[in-house]
Formats: C-alpha cells, structure tokens, sequence
C-alpha cells in the first residue's frame, strides 16, 4: 500500500506541511506548526485527526533545524525522507513553479514525493550524531577565532579593545583545544570509528582532523553501492553544460550534496596535489588537457572522496600501487 505523502517545509521557528493522500488528485491538507517539540506532537494530532495512521514525509535537508522533527517522525514509525533541496528546486521549475511561500514549499515536496517516492532515511549511530556535533562546534570556533584575529589586525585599535580582544581570542583557542580533545576522546571510546580515522588518515592530504569531519557528516560513507555514488552525494561528480555550438560551459562540479563536505576536502586536495606523486600525475593530465586550476582542485577532492570511500568499504588503507593500477 502506498502512503500518503507529507510534504514539510521548515525553517527555524516553524514548520508548514502538506498533506497529499492521491495522486490523482492532488488534494491537499496543510497547516502550521511551531518548530518545537510540542508542535511534533501537535503534528501527530492532527494526521490522527485526518485519519492518517502512517504517512511518507518528506523534507529538504536544511541543516539542524528538521533533524529533530525528522527523528521524531521517525521514532513514531513514520517514513522519513530527506532530500537535496536542489533536486526540489528543479522539481519546481519542472513543475513552472510561480509563488515562493513556506506553504506552496510544502506542497511542491510532497508532489516531489508522489512523483519520485524517495528513499527512506535512517538515522544515522548516536556516536555518529555525537562526532557531527562535536565537528561542527569546533569549526564554529574556529570561524570566531578568524573573525577576532581580523579585528586584532586591524589598526587603531585603543588600547582597552585590544586587550579586549585578546582576552576573547585567548579563551575562544582553549575552547578549541577542548573541543579537539573531546573529539579525540570520542574516537577512543568507539574503536569502529577511530579504526575508520585510521583507515582516512593513511590518504594523501586528509589528517586526523579531516578524517572526524568526513566520519561526522557522512556516516555513510564505504556504504556507497560505488564510489561514484559517495561522489555524487557530495555534489563533486562534473556538470556539464553544452548545446549546439553557441553554448559551451566550462565543466564544473555538482554542488548537490553537502557543503561541508566539500568545504573539508579543499585543503586536503591541495595538499594531495603538491606531496602525492598520484595526484600530481593527475594534475599533469588535467592542465594538458587545458583544465584550469581550481577544476584540477575539484577533480582532486573528487578523487580523495572516491579513495575514501574504497578505503572503508573495504577496510584496507591507502596503497598507491593498488591506486595506480586500479
């Protein structure tokens, strides 16, 4: 039997739904609900009231603010589906979409699931969940400690703010120390995902710290039915964009997949590229072929995210000469 789908657009505060139960049809039911643990519940009322026992919602990948309604739907025996927002946005234009409200958002997804009925999602290990947060706090640090060092680079700065300043940038480094102990803690109380670290960390340009930021968000990863696909699920497969002999666009990435996985790939590809004789082979085959820099630097974080996903897939660390022949 086939679910009703719910399509659910959210934001911090609230959340709109759409309740679509054929397809045929098309009929919708919506409402508002606020983005709390009481509007999950007060969300579960309603479907019982519409007479929905179970239903498949669907939503945009937004970051932290549907985790926990997604985990509560979830728990509740509800399917679950979290998808791209891009792959909605070209639903959209697909489908001439005209206005832009939270409201005809969650219509439009839930005709994206009678349309495309998306995988179920799972949530991903608590030690998982634990490491994404941890990963992303730190980087938080860190961006705040960029931002204080600017203003201490500043000039004219009076004496008081200075001294201001370094106060707030000397307490923002031992949260940061903290914090990377903590994360080292965790890897030492789960030895299946240290031994993931270790398995990451034997790749050419990815570190400890590279390695806890690939593991926290995408625990999936060696999970791939190939390496293509954990490509793709970071938006860093090619885009090209050719027609006729009037258009042709310089290849590009994806973008479709999360940011911060790419965000953590591009400093490990550039230093992949200066110290792995592999990559450097293939930043000789791309530039002849008249590819420009940061298309070789796209290529390599595609090539790292492949070979990381080989390595845990198979359990084996990095070796070049398998590279190599492969």
């Amino acid at each position: 039997m086939t679910l009703p789908k719910l399509g659910i657009d959210i934001s911090k505060k609230t959340f709109d739904v759409a309740l679509i139960r054929d397809p045929e049809t098309m009929k919708v039911k919506q409402r508002q609900f606020p983005n709390t643990p009481a509007g999950f519940q007060a969300l579960q009322t309603w479907l019982a009231k519409q007479g929905v026992a179970r239903v498949h919602a669907v939503m945009e990948a937004t970051g932290a603010y549907g985790d926990d309604l997604a985990e509560c739907l979830y728990a509740a025996g509800q399917v679950v589906s979290i998808v791209n927002p891009a792959q909605i946005k070209a639903f959209g234009q697909s489908e001439l979409q005209r206005n832009k409200t939270d409201r005809a958002d969650a219509v439009l997804i839930a005709r994206f699931g009678w349309r495309h009925n998306p995988a179920p999602w799972t949530p991903p290990a608590p030690e998982h969940q634990e490491l994404q947060s941890l990963v992303r706090h730190l980087d938080d640090l860190i961006e705040q400690r960029t931002q204080v060092s600017n203003r201490l680079s500043e000039g004219r700065l009076t004496e008081a703010v200075r001294e201001s300043w370094e106060k707030v940038l000397h307490s923002l480094n031992e949260r940061i120390v903290e914090v990377k102990r903590q994360i080292n803690q965790h890897f030492d109380d789960h030895p299946t995902l240290k031994r993931q670290r270790e398995l990451l960390d034997s790749i050419p340009g990815i570190g400890p710290e590279t390695a806890a930021r690939l593991l926290g968000e995408m625990p999936q990863l060696g999970e791939f039915d190939s390496a293509r696909s954990a490509a793709a699920h970071t938006g860093l497969t090619p885009k090209r964009h050719q027609s006729g002999t009037s258009i042709n666009v310089p290849t590009r990435i994806s973008k479709i997949g999360n940011p911060r996985v790419r965000y953590a790939l591009y400093l490990p590809a550039m230093a992949a590229l200066r110290s792995s004789k592999e990559f450097k082979e293939l930043a000789a085959r791309l530039t002849e072929r008249g590819l420009k820099k940061m298309q070789i630097i796209a290529a390599a974080m595609h090539k790292l995210i492949r070979i990381a996903h080989g390595v845990l897939k198979n359990q084996q660390a990095y070796d070049p000469n398998y590279a190599s022949a492969a």
